[in-house]
């Protein structure tokens, strides 16, 4: 059990400095690491893990704690919470003293206008893993197509999407 925790202190604490741009980014080396490397679960219960924490109110990356409860109980889930949360934390209260401080330097336009595409690919490659590990039928393929074109073509509030393909996952359990 030790080495197990060790181990996810190390991953979590990693990807903490890694998640540049928002949590989600880490999605893909996240699951990486809990699935394909140390085998701690398939990527069907990472992704219904990911689903179930954007789920829960709080913080968007409540997969982690998920993660660290599944591996380990309690103390996983105190470990990769602890890990993923406190590094970055303390890196993000430098960032903003530093930003803040050379508020009105060229060069902070230049890095702004670079780290916005940069962003938008990391998330969009989470959404592509989490696709691609959720997808495992026609029918959920289905539900995932209609709920990305409402979500790209409506202001349709997310937990709405959330209870309908919910919904349509019961509706169509015999499908699946």
């Amino acid at each position: 059990m030790t080495e197990t925790l060790v181990s996810l202190a190390l991953i979590f604490s990693q990807l903490s400095v890694l998640a540049f741009g928002g949590g989600n980014t880490i999605l893909p080396e996240m699951q990486r690491q809990v699935v394909d490397v140390h085998h701690w679960m398939t990527a069907e219960n990472f992704s219904a893990l990911f689903a179930l924490g954007q789920a829960a109110p709080g913080p968007n990356m409540m997969v982690v704690t998920l993660v660290g409860w599944q591996v380990a109980g309690w103390q996983g889930m105190l470990v990769t919470s602890i890990a993923k949360f406190g590094p970055s934390s303390l890196i993000t209260v430098g960032v903003v003293h530093l930003w803040e401080r050379f508020k009105d330097r060229p060069w902070r336009r230049i890095v702004q206008t670079g780290l916005m595409p940069m962003t938008a690919g990391l998330v969009t490659a989470s959404a592509a893993l989490i696709t691609e590990a959720s997808v495992t039928t026609w029918w959920l393929g289905g539900i995932t197509a209609a709920v990305a074109a409402l979500a790209l073509k409506t202001r349709v509030h997310p937990l709405w999407l959330l209870a309908g393909g919910s919904l349509a996952g019961l509706i169509g359990g015999g499908l699946l």
